[in-house]
């Protein structure tokens, strides 16, 4: 028999060969989906991290001034240049997280080191440096999949986390950490990154049954709730001029960020160039959460501000995207985002995620995957 991921996490924290604390989430079993779960939900999630990604690829590291200047307020799915066939098309965002979605749909649960292979087999768009330097120490075949990820603070890897969740959400064992702890630091072993994948994980599937919005402050408690005790490196640092002298954990830093754009009563914009709006964990994450906690009753509006607010609006568009999604479901993200995604995981498979989509809805709610 196949060693489960469990145990696979299980032999990597007694051998310290990952940068995580096994704090007390790991022992907090989400539980099933309850009766009446509607497939919506689970549909604009995976969706909204499509949509999301394809908002913001085209200004990505672009400064939201620079982006005003060039494009207005991004509202819709940009062309590049004169290729109309650059439209709603992916980054690695989507791409990483539905290849793992693939195997997922094919084999009922998730194979790290099947999806290892996926990810270092086709091309990758708008590839980041961890992402990267995983392909290239997986193909140089010197080292197995669970020893390529380096310590890179940089928050795109959350973006896998939705397809992550979906062979879990039926039974909502405790399962589900593991594989997301392994989907994770697969590419980036870093304390931070995992420590955030993690809370945002139980963040999705407390959305994916919420009967209304939660409150503002619901978003960074939940998050320092869930992280809190997983992080083992208090040496992050601000990059940036209004945080000069910070030294801690994210979670640390998310509370003071958060509290302090909260307090001041801050736009989205203005909180956001106040720590910084790369991929940096310390700058995307806040962003993340403070743009939910001003709009997530609002799907629109919150992925408009994800994909023109912040440098990195690939990576915040995409967890935006998918924390509305799970929230509000699918009919809740405007019909010509929808309409307008290329649906792409590859140059030319148009449609593949709403495939992709299709077969997720039927692993979570019939049990049989229809091809």
């Amino acid at each position: 028999m196949a060693e489960s991921n469990g145990a696979r996490l299980a032999a990597l924290f007694a051998r310290s060969e990952i940068d995580l604390a096994r704090g007390a989430l790991f022992d907090s079993a989400p539980g099933p989906l309850p009766a009446g779960f509607g497939a919506a939900r689970l549909d604009g999630m995976l969706a909204g991290l499509a949509i999301g990604d394809a908002l913001g690829y085209p200004t990505e590291g672009m400064p939201p001034a620079e982006r005003r200047t060039v494009h207005g307020e991004v509202r819709d799915y940009l062309v590049l240049g004169d290729d109309r066939a650059t439209a709603g098309r992916p980054s690695d965002e989507t791409q990483l997280a539905f290849w793992a979605l693939a195997d997922i749909v094919h084999a009922g649960r998730f194979r790290p080191d099947k999806v290892a292979q996926a990810w270092a087999k086709e091309p990758i768009f708008g590839l980041s440096p961890a992402v990267r330097d995983f392909v290239k120490a997986y193909r140089a075949g010197s080292m197995p999949w669970y020893r390529c990820g380096a310590k890179v603070p940089d928050a795109d890897a959350l973006a896998r986390v939705p397809a992550l969740l979906v062979p879990h959400l039926r039974d909502g064992s405790t399962a589900l950490w593991a594989d997301v702890a392994l989907g994770v630091m697969m590419t980036h072993d870093d304390s931070a990154v995992l420590a955030a994948s993690l809370a945002y994980a139980a963040i999705l599937r407390d959305l994916l049954v919420m009967n209304a919005p939660p409150p503002a402050g619901w978003w960074a408690e939940r998050f320092a709730a869930a992280a809190g005790d997983l992080e083992v490196d208090p040496h992050y640092r601000a990059r940036v001029a209004a945080f000069a002298g910070f030294q801690g954990t994210l979670t640390r830093f998310v509370g003071q960020a958060v509290g302090d754009a909260t307090a001041r009563g801050l736009s989205t914009g203005e909180a956001c160039a106040a720590w910084g709006g790369s991929a940096y964990v310390l700058e995307a994450i806040p962003s993340t959460l403070y743009i939910l906690a001003r709009h997530g009753h609002d799907p629109e509006e919150a992925l408009v501000r994800a994909v023109n607010d912040v440098g990195d609006t690939d990576t915040v568009g995409a967890l935006v995207g998918a924390a509305v999604g799970a929230l509000h479901g699918l009919d809740a993200l405007p019909v010509r985002w929808r309409r307008g995604l290329a649906g792409r995981t590859r140059a030319d498979d148009d449609g593949a995620v709403w495939g992709l989509i299709g077969q997720a809805r039927a692993l979570v709610m019939d049990e049989e995957v229809q091809r």
